[in-house]
């Protein structure tokens, strides 16, 4: 099926609801899907964004700058993942119960729209993957029009260029509770520690980066067009992890799908 193709099948999955809530991050992927969903279904198209300490404050200003730009609806929702001993454990399935938390609370908001109806942004290429994620979605009937209608990551980063919309070339961005190493309880104050070291490292211009909280050492992941700039500020960057608390720093290559370490 060519790529128009695949954009008409989603149009016609959408066309077949009388509402949809839509789980929005602010990232590509939710981005276009809530985008063809308000296209669609109008009014009865919105977009719920998940408010918890593992999203980062610049990120959910982000997403509201962003839908507003799409003239979507957005509610934002509170969710109390932090509050599960098998969240916080991090054994694992952490995603899971985070996803859970989220649709729990898309279900409220759609009793409150009259709407029945869930989605999330899944692609194509998630589906390769055994994802905690996914099954929440399972269990919990949500649907993924983006991956049912055959759309991939460079369908989708087409469309969202297409569009106009600025996130259309934003690097893939887990949430902050994806930085604690499995194992490792996950805490408010160390969510807390992450952002604070990924924002300072963003102030600098990096943009695809990761901070690995592994106690007083830091795992720096930078992708590949951030690699050569971020060692020209080594000890620019490595005195500001020092300053939000990591003694040593670690440094790696991050890549989608897998990590290659590289000795500094």
């Amino acid at each position: 099926m060519s790529y128009e193709g695949r954009l008409a099948a989603l149009q016609s999955k959408l066309s077949g609801l009388d509402g949809l809530l839509v789980a929005f991050s602010g990232g590509v992927d939710s981005a276009v899907l809530l985008h063809a969903a308000v296209e669609v279904l109008g009014e009865r198209a919105v977009g719920v964004i998940a408010d918890s300490p593992s999203l980062p404050r610049a990120e959910l200003k982000k997403a509201r700058e962003l839908a507003l730009s799409m003239g979507a609806r957005l509610r934002v929702v509170s969710t109390q993942e932090l509050e599960q001993e098998a969240y916080r454990a991090n054994e694992g399935d952490r995603c899971f119960h985070c996803k859970t938390a989220l649709f729990e609370a898309m279900v409220r908001v759609g009793r409150e729209e009259g709407i029945d109806h869930l989605a999330f942004g899944e692609i194509v290429e998630d589906r390769l993957d055994d994802r905690p994620g996914a099954r929440a979605a399972k269990q919990w009937q949500v649907l993924a029009p983006l991956s049912a209608a055959g759309l991939g990551k460079e369908d989708v980063r087409r469309r969202a260029r297409e569009l106009g919309l600025d996130v259309w070339d934003k690097p893939a961005s887990a949430c902050l509770a994806s930085r604690i190493p499995v194992g490792t309880r996950v805490t408010a104050d160390l969510l807390a520690e992450v952002e604070r070291a990924e924002a300072g490292l963003r102030e600098l211009g990096l943009r695809e980066l990761r901070v690995r909280h592994k106690g007083a050492q830091a795992c720096l992941e930078l992708g590949d067009e951030d690699w050569e700039r971020g060692l020209g500020m080594k000890s620019q960057i490595e005195a500001w992890l020092a300053s939000c608390g990591f003694e040593r720093v670690e440094w790696a290559r991050y890549v989608p799908g897998h990590l290659r370490a590289a000795k500094v």
